[in-house]
Parts: C-alpha cells; structure tokens; sequence
C-alpha cells in the first residue's frame, strides 16, 4: 500500500529539478527495453528499417516506460524509504511529491499514445499502452508484494517492447513477435532472481515476497537452470521453423546461449555464490544485447548477399 513519507526538500536549481523527474523514470532499465523493440523492428522490415519510424517508435517506447517506472515510483514509495538501497531515490528523498510525479507519468504517458497514434498506428499505441497498465495493475500492485512467482507473470510487462516494434512496422501481429515476447519472457527470471539473490536481504527486510527470500538460494538457483534451458532452444525459433533469421544470428546464438548455459550451471553448483549471481546478472544484460544486435545484423540485405556469396564459393 502506498503511503507518503511527508518529506518535502526544496531544490537548489531548476537542474537539480529535472535531475529528480529524470530519475524518476530509472533510466538504466529504458535502453533494454528499446534494443528489443528495433531488433523486432529490424526482423520485421527485413533490414529496410524506416529511419523516422525507427525514431518514433523508440521515443514513444522511451515515454511509456518512463512513465511505467514513474508510477512504480509513486507505488513503492513506502518500501522504497525502508530500504537504504532506495532511500535516496526522489520521492522518498523529499525531492518530488508524489502528486507531481503522478501529473508526470500522466503526461508521458498520453505523450507516447499520441506519438503512436499520430504518427505510427494505434495498434502500436495500444500495446505501449497496455505494457504500462500490466507493469502496474498485474505485477505492482498485485504480484509484486503478494506472491515469489511475481517476476514470472509480471515479466509480460517487459516482454511487450518487440509487439510495439513488430506492430509499427506491420500493423499487425504474427508469429515472430510472439516468439521474441516468449523469448524475453523466458529471459526475464534468471535475470532478474540474479540480482534477487545479490539483495535478497532488502527485499526479505520490506516483506518482498522475492523467490530468494521464500524458497532459499537453492530453489532459485535451479529455477533460473530450469528457465535458461528454455532461453536458448527458443532464441532459435527465430532459425528454424520460423525462418526469421540465418547462420550468422545462429552461430552467434548458439555461443552466447552456451555461456549463459554455463554461468547458470555454476550458479546452481555454487547457489551461495553471490560473485556467481552478479556475474550471471551482467552476462544476462549483455547476452540479450548482443543477440538483438545479432538479429539487426542478419536481417540486413548486406549479409543475406555476403551470406549467399560465401555458400557459393564453399560449394564451388
């Protein structure tokens, strides 16, 4: 439940001012989210990419999730000022009242509907707009304090930036879309219960219903096993059956999804490990870069015909 720590600061300057609504938004999390979407965007032109459409899209992108996380902000308010991790974010440091910040994320978000609506489509609209009403109804307000499988279903949330891509490219939805969603859906767990288990001590010190802190480092460590196994095999839909994508993303699939496979077989040797934890953490970042670069780079037209000279010189 949200509750106002009645902390009022006054700032020293208009750049301490937008400084606070900045952070607001979590910007650390913001660029992820937009890989997914021009990766999706990329598969869906075929490497055509259309360069104003691209930027529409992820500034629209940009203003959802920043709007998303700025209700995030107003929600935990209360658990944010417990914990020392969060204490100085702005509203439980006194430098945003919370009603400001709900004006905000109001605005941001009627922004980013009407940059899709306007200049994309509302079908791309619709789902940006759908990925800030699930982040906060399904999985803050309800799953976030009430349950340890919280991530799981709550990860749709983050999974909807390739559907906005696909769909403002397309106007439509296919299978692909749905096969990037699964796969950051899959994703989202061992990435996530990694840097649970680096502060699963916050999380137990609200009453965060964190797997860690419900189950133990074992449970979690074979739950994040469990759901890298289904990472990798799904990053290669994209190959085969679905014929998205070539040897070159395969290739470069196949390699990262092998050392994701190993960091999440030490964590699960180790489950006390937190060097493992944080290691498997930031290898999960740079895995899901990497392989949404690895799809721009062989949807492009350049590398179906550096591909095909290659085969035809191989085969004489």
């Amino acid at each position: 439940m949200v509750t106002s720590t009645k902390i009022h600061r006054q700032h020293d300057s208009m750049g301490a001012v937008c400084k606070s609504y900045y952070q607001l938004t979590k910007p650390r999390i913001i660029p992820l989210l937009l890989i997914t979407t021009a990766a999706s965007m990329w598969i869906a032109s075929e490497g055509r990419v259309d360069l104003p459409k691209l930027f529409i899209t992820l500034l629209g992108g940009t203003l959802a999730a920043a709007s998303a996380q700025t209700l995030n902000c107003i929600y935990d308010q209360d658990i944010d000022y417990e914990m020392l991790r969060t204490r100085a974010r702005p509203i439980p440091a006194g430098k945003v009242q919370p009603r400001h910040a709900l004006i905000f994320a109001l605005v941001l978000g009627v922004l980013s509907f009407t940059l899709f609506a306007a200049f994309i489509n509302v079908l791309s609209g619709c789902l940006a707009l759908s990925g800030i009403v699930f982040y906060m109804l399904i999985y803050t307000h309800w799953l976030k304090r009430h349950t340890a499988q919280n991530i799981v279903i709550g990860g749709a949330a983050g999974s909807i930036p390739p559907l906005v891509g696909w769909a403002a490219v397309t106007g439509d939805l296919s299978w692909t879309p749905w096969v990037l969603f699964a796969l950051i859906f899959l994703w989202t767990p061992p990435h996530f219960w990694a840097l649970a288990l680096m502060i699963k001590d916050d999380y137990a010190q609200v009453n965060v219903p964190m797997l860690p802190v419900i189950a133990g480092e074992e449970k979690t460590v074979s739950q994040i096993w469990y759901y890298s196994l289904l990472v990798v095999p799904f990053s290669l839909l994209l190959v085969y059956p679905l014929h998205q994508l070539g040897i070159l993303y395969l290739t470069i699939a196949m390699v990262l999804g092998g050392q994701f496979l190993v960091k999440a077989w030490q964590l699960k040797q180790a489950p006390g490990d937190r060097d493992l934890a944080r290691g498997l953490f930031k290898f999960s970042i740079f895995y899901l870069m990497l392989l949404c670069l690895a799809m721009v780079i062989d949807s492009l037209p350049v590398t179906h015909q550096l591909v095909a000279q290659m085969e035809t010189l191989l085969l004489g």
